[in-house]
């Protein structure tokens, strides 16, 4: 990749030769990807391939090693989870992570606790109900007694509470119905579209993720091996058959294909 302003202009997220370890391991390594101002970015892999562990970096929960990241060109690796959600950076994390014991409305309003704008606070929440009316009529109901589908959409809800300007998005179809997953994705792409929030979006569901992303990446073993436009991504043989699962006559095999980066 080249390194120029031309390189990354327009690019509200940037990192550079990031490598993040847990102890001994190195999860990340030398990772640079680019996520443009008011587009849908997708990262594909296997599990273990260091997906979560780019969005936990990128989100202050871990810190890299090696590397440097850049929000709105300001440098953010090593600051407080806390100040970079003030920044504009909010993270739904895997495994969806309410409140079990608050109610819904608690949980929403906790997306806003670094917030003072009270009429606007107001109007966000408002917002989140038109996207998710379901949140609206169990506003007084414990979230520990949602189920997975309406977890989901509650979390994702806590992060837009907070007004972010990037939206990082770990695994949203995990243990959802084909039918909640649609849901969901359309959503996340009415979200993109009506807000002009950015969106940096992990997935196993590689062509959930593809249709709503305008740009992907292919990590495996830590390492982005393979970027391009989605729609490029998903017309490529050897990711239509080790991602897609549609095994194609003649394929190449994995190891040929990890050369054929294409960069911006």
């Amino acid at each position: 990749m080249t390194d120029t302003p031309e390189a990354h202009a327009g690019a509200i997220l940037r990192l550079r030769n990031v490598e993040t370890y847990y102890g001994p391991i190195r999860a990340v390594r030398g990772v640079s990807l680019d996520v443009r101002t008011g587009t849908i970015v997708t990262v594909l892999g296997a599990n273990g391939a260091g997906k979560t562990t780019i969005l936990k970096t990128i989100s202050g929960i871990m810190d890299p090693q090696k590397g440097a990241v850049h929000f709105r060109e300001r440098p953010i690796q090593g600051l407080d989870p806390a100040l970079i959600v003030k920044l504009g950076v909010s993270h739904v994390p895997e495994g969806r992570q309410v409140f079990p014991l608050l109610s819904v409305a608690d949980n929403l309003k906790l997306g806003a606790y670094l917030r003072s704008d009270a009429v606007h606070v107001a109007k966000d929440l408002a917002l989140v109900y038109d996207y998710f009316p379901r949140l609206q009529d169990r506003a007084g109901q414990l979230a520990g007694q949602l189920s997975g589908g309406e977890q989901q959409m509650l979390a994702l809800g806590r992060a837009l509470m907070a007004r972010p300007a990037l939206l990082l998005l770990d695994e949203p179809s995990l243990g959802l119905s084909p039918l909640l997953v649609k849901e969901i994705f359309a959503i996340i792409r009415r979200i993109n579209a009506e807000q002009g929030t950015t969106i940096l979006l992990v997935e196993q569901n590689a062509n959930m993720a593809l249709k709503v992303a305008h740009y992907g990446y292919v990590l495996e073993v830590g390492r982005i091996v393979f970027e391009g436009p989605s729609e490029e991504l998903l017309a490529n043989d050897d990711i239509r058959e080790f991602y897609l699962g549609q095994k194609q006559q003649g394929a190449r095999g994995r190891r040929r294909w990890k050369k054929r980066k294409v960069w911006r």
